[in-house]
C-alpha cells in the first residue's frame, strides 16, 4: 500500500487524503490504548514519509469537536470532519410513489415515537439461538417494531452445520402473534427514511458508525448492541459521552447469550418510560445541532468549503 500511495505522492500537483470510516472517537481512543510508544512511533513514522496531506471523515464537530481537535495535535496533519455524508442530498420524496417501500407504508399507520427498528447491518450475524431470544423479547415487550432479518444470518448458520441446511427460522407462531403490532422484513430496507419516519422512535442497533450517524442526525435514540471492530467504543461514545443511548449488550459480557429479558427490559425503557424519553429528546437536541450546521453557513458547510479550498489551492 505504502509504496503505491508514495507513487501517486510522487506526481507534481497531486496531495493525497486519508478517509476514515470510523469515528474520531474511536481513532483517538485507540491511540491511548494500543502500547503507547509504539503507536506513537508509527505515527511518526508516518508523518516521515509524508504519504498524505492530510484527512478526513464522517464526522461533524458538533458531535467530535473535542476528538478530532484531539486527534489533530496527535497526528499534526489538517483533518476535516465532512458529514453526515447522507445528509448531503435530500430524502427521496415518498408521495405518491407507487414503489415506496412497505416498512415506510407499515409506518404510516402508527403513533408518532411508537415504532422500534431493529436492524444489525449488513456484515453482523446472529446465531438461531440469539435469533429466538430477540424475538421473543420483542414480543414480550408489546412494542411496536420492524425488524430487519438478512439471509446472512441463515448462511452463517448454514456454514456452521458443515453446509447442511440449518433450519433457520423464526420460532413456531411468532409472526402471526405479533402480526399488525410487528413486521419482519428479509430484505433490503431504506434505513435512512426509516429513521426519519416521524413513526420511529427508537433503534435497536449494532452501532457501527453510519448507523450512528444516522440515527442521530435523525433523532432517534439507540438501544446499543455491538458486535465487533469499532462497535463497542461507538456504544461508549453514544450512551457515556453523548448521551442518546442505553446498552443492551455488554462488551464485557459479548461471549454470552443476551437474553429475552434483557431485550425486552431495555425495549420497555427506551420506548414506554420517562428516561427512555429523556434519552430521546437529548437525540432530537443533537439532530436540531446538526441539522443547523449542514444548513447555509454552518459549522458543517464551512467545513466542506475549508476541504476544497485545501485540495483546490
Amino acid at each position: 500500500m505504502t509504496d503505491v500511495i508514495k507513487g501517486v505522492y510522487a506526481i507534481s500537483n497531486v496531495e493525497c487524503y486519508s478517509f476514515h470510516a470510523i469515528s474520531a472517537f474511536c481513532m483517538y481512543s485507540t491511540f491511548q490504548q494500543v502500547v503507547g510508544p509504539h503507536i506513537f512511533e508509527f505515527v511518526q513514522k508516518e508523518r516521515e514519509c509524508n504519504l498524505h496531506c492530510g484527512e478526513f471523515m464522517n464526522s461533524c464537530r458538533e458531535l467530535e469537536g473535542e476528538y478530532l481537535d484531539l486527534l489533530v495535535n496527535v497526528r499534526k496533519k489538517p483533518l476535516f470532519a465532512l458529514g453526515p455524508f447522507h445528509m448531503l442530498q435530500e430524502l427521496p420524496e415518498s408521495s405518491g410513489n407507487r414503489d415506496r417501500h412497505e416498512c415506510l407504508e407499515f409506518l404510516d399507520e402508527q403513533d408518532f415515537d411508537s415504532v422500534m427498528f431493529v436492524s444489525f447491518g449488513t456484515t453482523t450475524t446472529l446465531s438461531q439461538e440469539q435469533v429466538n431470544e430477540l424475538a421473543l423479547g420483542l414480543e414480550r415487550s408489546n412494542h411496536k417494531f420492524i425488524w430487519v432479518i438478512r439471509e446472512a444470518d441463515k448462511k452463517m448458520e448454514t456454514e456452521k452445520c458443515g453446509g447442511k441446511d440449518s433450519n433457520f427460522e423464526l420460532p413456531e407462531g411468532f409472526e402471526e402473534r405479533v402480526e399488525g403490532r410487528g413486521m419482519v422484513v428479509r430484505n433490503w430496507v431504506p434505513q435512512l427514511e426509516i429513521l426519519g419516519h416521524k413513526s420511529t422512535g427508537g433503534f435497536l442497533s449494532h452501532c457501527g458508525w453510519n448507523s450512528c450517524m444516522e440515527s442521530v442526525s435523525m433523532g432517534v435514540p439507540i438501544a446499543t448492541w455491538p458486535i465487533q471492530v469499532d462497535q463497542p467504543y461507538n456504544v461508549v461514545f453514544v450512551t457515556n459521552v453523548l448521551k442518546f443511548g442505553i446498552p443492551v449488550r455488554s462488551w464485557a459480557r459479548r461471549e454470552e447469550l443476551v437474553t429475552a429479558t434483557t431485550i425486552e427490559k431495555a425495549v420497555r425503557t427506551l420506548m414506554g418510560t420517562p428516561e427512555g424519553e429523556e434519552i430521546r429528546q437529548r437525540a432530537i437536541e443533537l439532530s436540531n445541532k446538526i441539522k443547523n450546521s449542514v444548513s447555509h453557513g454552518g459549522i458543517a458547510q464551512k467545513e466542506r468549503e475549508s476541504f476544497i479550498s485545501c485540495i483546490t489551492k
